[in-house]
């Protein structure tokens, strides 16, 4: 009360609490919880009971005042006529498909599809539907659907034995049968489809039929000659053999020239001797090894008479047909992972382990039968290029892996966020859908446009993969390492990005986006380091500059012929028209890679002329080289874009494609402090480009459910928050 007046008075209303442990002696005593405050205007009649009355002369004045208090507190609530006002009980959410608040699409969905997906469409719904019919992909109805995914409450050793039912029962379907038949830029692509569509369903499958098919069986296709195709082909198709593949060391990983285990020739017996040396020299985290591989490929030195020839692949037998390891080998699990657990990883030790001759896969060098090395390529840098460079498929099937993965976070976070709402921006008005807030979309729509740049430069890959010639080796070597790297980055942001704009729903395994991380991880390593792989396409840009400028000819060949032309120049004043047209994006992405090119070369031109070596050199360097890689490869998926956006004719279509590449190098612009760093855009300049992302922002969102749509991922790979996740939640689902 100020000033002799009052308006209300606050009643707090306390409960004593017992502890539940009487031997403690604090716990005589009570303990006081707050239950509730309620506040009630004062009428004047309760200001005239507000005074205690005066004590009787057999009443203590304390007794009076307790007295006093009960009797008010009583009164006011049990009749104060305002306490049923105070609980309002609020409407139930109801779920509302996003496809009845959204625009229909503007733009023919499964013509953008066929973008992404090209001639596979029918090859990769047909392993859809093949695995959406089987109990073995653990169906299991959620919210009114029905979706299929790895139970992973199963132990270690279950996710294994599901992962080769699984691969049996696609088998037995004949999904893989002509897998060596199959010839030509028609049958890799095929091949490549089969593997990409099992990977949405379950990374461990991917990776496990990956190992079999293209690192053992590409091993043997383009490692070996025709006497390993006629006798492996067929036991490999059928699954009679199980093959895995022994590159990786305990010791050694990216540095494959530099692996411990010594092969040695006997020509005696015609056999050659594997041993593992020392302990580093134990070949690790080899797929399929742990439980099921008969077979595997090991890469080992060779040494010839005393001459140590360099790395060389040969087939080994680990196992018999009963599954006993086989004498002299010896295999121990690699244990639990953070993800992949169904797939069988090991370590495998080799103790003088003998085979045939015929064993060394010979298409680039040989034994003969008394002990003479044979090989028409006798650089050793040529000829350990020639040997490994087939395997590049490796790298080719992560980085379209990757875009799968990402398309599954998108599509999961996107639905929810066109259904879930949260808070009202006006008194009395329902709350606000998720991508309504522009933060939300900030957060969500230019990792979608990015996914379908990706998507472009992925599709790229595998074309110049299957058309690949021995003059154009270099470039799929060159631009699988930077698309490798940059698609695998992406994709473990984004998943992410869509786990914590999800919320809590993110955390529950069975909606994908947060266990798919863990999932998905081990792809930034797999198939070299990506940081190291930024470095090996910094070489090579640096290669192909000096050999162009040594022959005073013009460069050619890795999209470098923009150098060959003048600088762009960037204008000094940049608006939302100038952002968007195709000339600026080509311009400064062209004029970054040119400038850190040209830095590079001076970086190592001047350490050179130090005195220093190359190995140092390339050392002191990698930041320079890591954003030359970048700025490579940012360049190359803006082409790749722009060749695809060239074959769709005006409309509809074409408008959403070029708001995508738009918001793909504008954000890469906004994102990539290399664009501040080395001055190719101004503070002011770059100020304009982070008010353009929200533009564009707002102009795909009437688009965000059709984009997601068009991804082409079946419902039942998603989650149940994609779709009803109030029914998904319900008692009833219990």
């Amino acid at each position: 009360m100020e000033g002799g007046t009052a308006s209300s008075v606050t009643i707090i209303i306390l409960l004593p609490i017992f502890l539940p442990y009487p031997a403690t002696p604090i716990t005589q005593l009570p303990t006081i919880r707050l239950l509730h405050t309620v506040k009630f205007p004062l009428s004047d009649q309760l200001l005239m009971e507000s005074s205690p009355p005066s004590s009787s002369p057999s009443s203590s004045p304390s007794m009076d005042r307790v007295n006093f208090r009960t009797q008010v507190l009583s009164r006011h609530l049990h009749h104060h006529p305002q306490t049923t006002d105070l609980l309002r009980t609020a409407p139930c959410l109801n779920y509302s498909p996003p496809e009845l608040s959204n625009p229909p699409p503007n733009f023919d969905t499964k013509s953008l599809r066929k973008l992404l997906d090209g001639t596979s469409v029918e090859e990769i719904d047909y392993i859809f539907n093949l695995m959406i019919q089987s109990t073995l992909f653990c169906p299991r109805e959620r919210g009114g659907k029905v979706f299929i995914a790895p139970d992973f409450n199963q132990s270690m050793e279950q996710q294994r034995e599901m992962t080769v039912k699984r691969i049996e029962y696609l088998r037995d379907r004949g999904v893989f049968e002509g897998w060596f038949d199959k010839k030509g830029p028609e049958g890799d692509l095929w091949r490549f489809a089969l593997a990409e569509s099992v990977s949405v369903y379950d990374h461990s499958l991917g990776i496990k039929l990956g190992v079999h098919f293209f690192l053992w069986g590409g091993a043997i296709r383009f490692m070996g000659t025709k006497r390993h195709h006629d006798k492996w082909y067929k036991p490999t198709e059928t699954y009679e053999v199980k093959g895995c593949f022994a590159m990786t060391e305990l010791g050694h990983g990216s540095n494959v020239r530099g692996i411990e285990t010594i092969t040695r020739y006997d020509a005696s017996t015609g056999e050659f001797i594997i041993n593992t040396p020392c302990e580093s020299a134990q070949k690790y985290w080899i797929g399929g090894a742990g439980n099921h591989a008969t077979h595997t490929v090991v890469f080992s030195q060779l040494e010839i008479n005393g001459v140590n020839e360099g790395v060389h692949a040969f087939i080994a037998q680990i196992r018999d047909e009963n599954g006993n390891i086989c004498p002299n080998v010896r295999i121990a699990d690699c244990g639990h992972k953070i993800g992949l657990n169904g797939v069988d990883n090991g370590r495998i030790w080799f103790d003088n382990l003998r085979i045939p001759r015929e064993n060394l896969l010979n298409s680039v060098a040989d034994v003969s039968p008394d002990g003479q090395y044979l090989t028409e390529i006798k650089d050793p840098d040529q000829r350990f290029a020639a040997f490994l460079a087939p395997l590049t498929s490796g790298r080719v099937t992560i980085a379209a892996s990757s875009m799968n993965t990402t398309k599954i976070g998108l599509a999961i976070a996107i639905r929810y966020s066109l259904s879930r709402r949260a808070f009202s921006i006006k008194p009395n008005e329902p709350e606000v859908l998720l991508l309504d807030y522009p933060s939300h979309q900030r957060r969500l729509l230019p990792l979608l446009a990015k996914t379908y740049a990706l998507s472009f430069a992925s599709n790229y890959l595998k074309m110049i993969y299957v058309n690949r010639t021995p003059q154009t080796i270099k470039t799929v070597h060159v631009v699988s390492s930077a698309l490798k790297a940059v698609l695998t980055w992406h994709c473990m942001r984004t998943l992410q990005e869509c786990r914590e704009a999800c919320g809590g729903q993110g955390i529950k395994t069975e909606n994908h986006v947060g266990h798919l991380k863990s999932e998905y991880d081990v792809q930034l390593t797999f198939e070299g380091d990506n940081n190291v792989l930024m470095q090996q396409i910094s070489k090579a840009l640096l290669a192909e500059f000096l050999a162009a400028k040594k022959r005073n000819k013009p460069i050619r060949g890795l999209g470098l012929e923009h150098l060959n032309k003048p600088a762009p120049i960037i204008p000094t004043q940049l608006t939302s028209s100038t952002l968007r047209t195709t000339q600026f994006q080509t311009d400064i992405f062209c004029l970054r890679e040119r400038d850190l090119l040209q830095r590079f070369v001076a970086e190592v031109s001047q350490l050179q002329a130090q005195g220093e070596s190359k190995e140092h050199i390339f050392t002191v360097t990698y930041q320079t080289a890591e954003d030359l890689g970048r700025a490579f490869s940012d360049r190359l998926i803006l082409q790749t874009y722009l060749d695809v956006e060239a074959t769709v004719p005006a409309g509809s279509l074409k408008s959403v494609l070029g708001l995508m590449r738009s918001m793909y190098t504008t954000i890469v612009m906004e994102e990539d402090a290399s664009f501040l760093r080395y001055g190719y855009l101004s503070t002011n300049n770059a100020a304009v480009v982070r008010k353009e992302v929200l533009n564009l922002c707002s102009e795909l969102r009437p688009h965000a459910l059709s984009l997601v749509s068009s991804l082409g991922i079946p419902d039942a790979f998603l989650a149940p928050i994609a779709f009803n996740w109030v029914e998904a939640n319900a008692w009833s689902s219990i």
